[in-house]
């Protein structure tokens, strides 16, 4: 894994691909994940394959997580750095089979263009329980505190295109 960055435990960050999923009206899909008991809200995320670019990655993962396919969204953009954060010690070890400190993540800002139908995340491995659009300020708070800061500088990035 040369030339990517190692935590400060000498493992090597993920690489991920996440979706901001952007309605007309500004709000950003969040769901809940089925695999937490706490009031979890994210954004669909999830690794990069080797060969796929970031923007592949997360036009996947879209799919895999929400049931929306390419031709119901429009891409924006994408982050211009990688943005990394740092699973917490209680996380590290037990996550990703303990091969990772974390992930650096590149976003992809997406504009849905089809109905609240067409999200179903009744999907083949369903990631979530529930879904709903958000402000940007409420998925902020509602995302768990490690990663926040990162969810924090996307915001930032994208604001333009999306609602308070």
């Amino acid at each position: 894994m040369s030339g990517q960055p190692a935590g400060a435990n000498g493992l090597p960050y993920r690489p991920c691909a996440g979706v901001v999923l952007v309605n007309r009206d500004g709000l950003i899909f969040a769901g809940h994940r089925i695999d937490s008991d706490s009031n979890a809200w994210q954004m669909p995320q999830g690794g990069i394959d080797k060969g796929e670019t970031p923007q592949q990655a997360a036009l996947r993962e879209l799919v895999e997580e929400t049931g929306v396919s390419a031709d119901l969204v429009e891409v924006i953009g994408e982050t211009a750095d990688w943005v990394l954060y740092d699973l917490p010690p209680e996380l590290l070890g037990k996550v990703w089979k303990g091969k990772y400190c974390g992930q650096r993540q590149k976003w992809v800002l997406m504009r849905f263009l089809g109905q609240d139908s067409d999200v179903r995340i009744d999907t083949d491995h369903p990631e979530f329980d529930a879904w709903r659009w958000v402000r940007a300020d409420d998925l902020v708070a509602g995302i768990v505190p490690f990663k926040r800061d990162v969810y924090r500088q996307v915001m930032a990035e994208f604001a333009p295109h999306l609602a308070g």
